[in-house]
């Protein structure tokens, strides 16, 4: 519809003018930065900046002359302030106040570039990579857990010398089977899938009562009997089993310190738990029914009250998340304390079901009625769609990107490298309308210099190295600007050929790269 193309193109002129400041200003290091305060013609204004650490400074303005811009039947005026180009990294706040309205935003400070330690750098560290379900040891219910991670972190270092183990995503699936069996395309990319917990691992296993603990034990033997199998991995089976053992450790009492541990964690992880444990508890309840509409989104009116009637569910998903997280942090510590220069390698999916947690949380910053994935190439003639909402630019940015920040964090909060899955999706991504084929698709342009920046300031405040999987169609210049952020590339020994269609010999690989034998859908 040509008519409604141009009112929304009209509507995006006035879009900017109806904001008193932007929601987000992403800078690097060192660079300074105008920043517009829009508010009625004639209107005088403040601006100051808040810190992360709380200091507060006047704003500059800058003596700028713009003409004012009509929206609807007022007339907006902008005024520019000077961001200094001495501010320290982080997410810090600015406020322009004028009489009878104020405006806050973002400005995020984010390195120049992602430095790689030297130490590592300088004798190339090597690793294992594996998927951690197929990692089966004595100890494991039919899957690999994160004890398995951890023991075989301790292995790689000490019999081998080895820097890293790279993992599949461990992003939280379903809650209800038939589970997904694959991790790229999980519930939530913000917590982890509670099936990869060891159960006996639990520090509260020691005090359930020996008639509970005796359950336990009996569900642990059927999943367990596929340890040393090659048949299929059922993880219905093993799903069904854990979490009915870790029902029983939920109930056993807990130390005054560990619940004050718990309830630090909850505290951490705010809103954003209580509505993933939420939904999980809402899926149980529902399991394959379609849920009441008043219960479709997170921001439904009726999911609050929901809550505090299910208050007993909901706690428990967000317990198995703490244990989760305390043991992934186990994992990794001990693999930096066997001598890893990295540990674990974390790796991010592309996106989210879109029946999962994170698209019923996040619904306001996705796309509706899109899907993404990628077009038709040499390798996929008929294109590809991963059955995955993108993220909406606009309605992101509106969000100042703490979505994509929250992601990133949980990515490298317990890892000394994460892998970023299609990092060409950071600059653009191939939007698909639903009921279409992946050739009627197109794209879609975000801003990299925004989604880098938060990328690479998080895994810098978490001391990891960030690795790019920048395979397929991509232009020159997007490897050349991750490689000045100082994010690593990928080179896979199946695609480093020469002209006449040899292999490249590993000494003319190019450098800043994870060089790797395979990528997990090869």
């Amino acid at each position: 519809d040509e008519g409604a193309c141009h009112a929304s193109l009209e509507e995006l002129k006035d879009y900017v003018w109806t904001r008193i400041v932007p929601p987000v200003t992403v800078i690097r290091e060192g660079q300074s930065r105008e920043i517009p305060v829009h508010l009625p013609h004639g209107a005088t204004v403040t601006a100051r900046l808040r810190t992360e650490d709380g200091v507060e400074r006047a704003l500059e303005q800058v003596d700028k002359v713009v003409e004012p811009h009509g929206v609807g039947s007022v007339a907006v005026g902008r005024a520019t302030f000077l961001i200094p180009a001495d501010l320290p990294l982080g997410w810090h706040v600015v406020e322009a106040v004028f009489p009878g309205r104020r405006g806050r935003g973002y400005v995020v400070v984010t390195p120049e570039r992602l430095e790689v330690p030297a130490a590592m750098a300088a004798r190339r560290p090597w690793g294992f990579m594996t998927q951690l379900y197929s990692l089966r040891s004595k100890r494991s219910w039919g899957i690999g857990d994160l004890g398995d991670l951890a023991d075989l972190c301790s292995l790689a270092k000490i019999r081998a010398g080895a820097d890293f183990v790279l993992i599949n995503p461990l992003h939280a699936n379903e809650v209800v089977p038939p589970l997904s069996p694959s991790p790229y395309l999980p519930s939530s990319r913000r917590f982890t899938a509670p099936m990869y917990i060891r159960v006996e691992d639990i520090p509260e296993v020691a005090y359930v009562p020996s008639q509970q603990r005796a359950v336990i034990e009996w569900e642990s033997e059927r999943p367990s009997r596929n340890n040393n199998t090659d048949e299929l991995l059922d993880r219905n089976e093993v799903w069904r089993a854990k979490v009915t053992a870790l029902e029983h450790v939920f109930e056993a009492p807990r130390s005054p310190g560990r619940e004050a541990q718990f309830e630090a964690y909850c505290v951490r992880e705010g809103k954003v738990l209580e509505e993933y444990a939420t939904w999980a508890a809402i899926s149980e309840e529902y399991q394959d029914k379609t849920w009441p509409d008043e219960l479709a989104t997170a921001s439904a009116a009726a999911v609050a009250a929901w809550r505090d009637d299910h208050a007993d569910r909901v706690l428990f998903h967000a317990w198995m998340q703490w244990i989760a997280d305390e043991q992934s942090a186990h994992a990794q510590s001990t693999a930096r304390n066997a001598g890893m220069g990295i540990g674990v390698i974390t790796d991010l999916a592309v996106g989210v079901h879109p029946s999962g947690a994170d698209a019923w949380s996040l619904h306001k910053v996705l796309a509706k009625g899109m899907s993404v994935g990628a077009p038709p190439d040499g390798f996929n003639p008929q294109g590809q769609d991963w059955s995955q909402p993108p993220w909406q630019p606009r309605a992101l940015e509106a969000s100042a990107y703490v979505p994509f920040r929250d992601v990133v964090r949980a990515a490298v909060r317990h890892a000394g490298a994460v892998r970023v899955d299609h990092i060409l999706g950071l600059f653009r991504q191939w939007w698909i309308p639903l009921g279409h084929g992946s050739g009627d698709g197109s794209y879609v342009q975000f801003d990299h210099e925004a989604l880098v920046g938060i990328l690479i300031l998080e895994a810098h405040r978490a001391g990891a190295i960030v690795i790019g999987e920048d395979l397929g169609t991509v232009e020159p210049w997007v490897r050349e600007y991750l490689s000045s952020r100082g994010v690593l590339g990928t080179s896979v020994l199946w695609f480093e050929r020469t002209h006449d269609g040899g292999f490249t010999p590993p000494e003319h690989y190019r450098a800043d790269a994870l060089a790797t034998v395979t990528t997990h859908d090869l």
